[in-house]
């Protein structure tokens, strides 16, 4: 096995249980969405979004560069603001909709957290059709270090 440069343990002293990281990605306002463009160049852009039920749940018009990248190749990266308290997220990004078990009504719980800044979608906001640009991604693995080296650790969905 190739290291991958990162010093992940081979043994659990020291990582960072779950429970830790993802508080991080439920409260936090600001994400950074990494895609590929159809070329192969990288593409970030900051989203709002909500972490609920283990995925990244945010939205996003048909016509965006990164929804165009995604639903070409719906590989992407998400990350934290922060550089020292990280948290990286690779997975998948597909459109979906929210008009099942209530979920619309979740997803606008948890969106209130932009209310102050004027977006508040309501509980039919992602459901029809077309899903109203709703998007989720759902993680494969993930990386976390709060104290780099010493915790940094790999969690696999």
């Amino acid at each position: 096995m190739i290291p991958d440069g990162y010093g992940i343990p081979t043994n659990s002293k020291g990582q960072l249980a779950w429970s830790d990281v993802e508080p991080r990605l439920v409260r936090s306002m600001h994400y950074w969405l990494s895609s590929v463009r159809p070329d192969g160049r990288p593409h970030s852009v900051p989203r709002w979004g909500v972490w609920l039920d283990g995925r990244f749940w945010y939205d996003g018009a048909p016509s965006t560069r990164h929804t165009r990248n995604v639903e070409a190749n719906p590989a992407v990266t998400l990350t934290l603001e922060s550089g020292t308290e990280v948290v990286i997220v690779e997975g998948e990004s597909v459109a979906t909709r929210a008009d099942a078990d209530g979920l619309g009504a979740r997803l606008s719980e948890a969106f209130t957290k932009y209310a102050d800044s004027g977006y508040s979608p309501g509980p039919d906001s992602w459901s029809g059709e077309d899903g109203g640009g709703l998007r989720v991604i759902t993680p494969h693995r993930a990386m976390a270090w709060f104290a780099f080296p010493t915790d940094c650790t790999r969690f696999t969905f």
